[in-house]
């Protein structure tokens, strides 16, 4: 869908898509080391997660249309660990939101901590993309959560792979409410910049750490400039997979 849509009509849709499609994503990681993410749900959270979403879904079933997802890491070291722990689940899409370098447990570099070093941009764009290719994502939350401040030739040439390589595989790059909303890091212009260039196609994605931030008029429509201003392309919804 191209952004030549006015903004009453992208808003009315988007209102739509919201009230009769819920995507509820969390962030989960498993170690058999004594490890705990303090930022993550744990193991035992799991089963009461899925079952809170799966009888809103039946209670809700006339009114909303809701599914089971994730979001997740790609910690290369816990990938199958964590693919065999969720197998027993009826999950039904992944999106992938890399917050951390390696595996976490290095504690190499969050993404969000800033960094001039290139060869850590690199490392994102190779753990996204590595990720990427398990098949297991729908689309990639906050592609330009890692805070780059080094050369601007290695921002352009880093971040343009990253634009050119999920083209290549149809993935689409969110758009990131909570960003906008609490005037973060991200978005970041010049990374949106080099998608346009490249022609991505974007999704909204809300990141609704509370209720309110669900469905923020005044966020939509500053999403609705950033992707006017740099001509992209953006999904009203991403389709569920057939099989997962």
């Amino acid at each position: 869908m191209r952004t030549e849509r006015s903004g009453s009509m992208w808003s009315a849709r988007l209102r739509a898509a919201l009230k009769f499609s819920v995507f509820p994503t969390i962030r989960l990681i498993r170690s058999r080391d004594g490890y705990d993410s303090g930022m993550r749900m744990r193991l035992d959270q799991v089963e009461g997660y899925v079952d809170t979403v799966l009888a809103l879904k039946k209670e809700y079933d006339k009114d909303i249309e809701i599914h089971l997802g994730l979001e997740t890491e790609y910690f290369p070291r816990f990938w199958d660990q964590l693919i065999d722990f969720l197998s027993d689940y009826p999950f039904e899409y992944f999106v992938l939101g890399q917050h951390s370098l390696g595996n976490e447990i290095e504690k190499i570099l969050y993404s969000g901590h800033g960094t001039t070093d290139g060869s850590y941009l690199k490392q994102y764009v190779d753990q996204c993309l590595a990720g990427i290719d398990t098949g297991k994502y729908l689309y990639l939350a906050h592609p330009d959560l890692f805070l780059f401040n080094g050369d601007e030739a290695v921002f352009d040439r880093e971040y343009r792979r990253l634009c050119r390589e999920v083209k290549k595989r149809n993935i689409p790059l969110e758009i990131n409410f909570l960003g906008l909303m609490e005037e973060r890091w991200y978005p970041n212009e010049k990374f949106w910049k080099i998608a346009g260039e490249e022609g991505n196609t974007a999704v909204f994605g809300c990141d609704a750490h509370t209720p309110k931030a669900v469905w923020n008029p005044e966020t939509e429509q500053k999403a609705l400039q950033l992707a006017a201003k740099y001509g992209l392309k953006v999904q009203e919804t991403v389709p569920m997979p057939k099989t997962f």
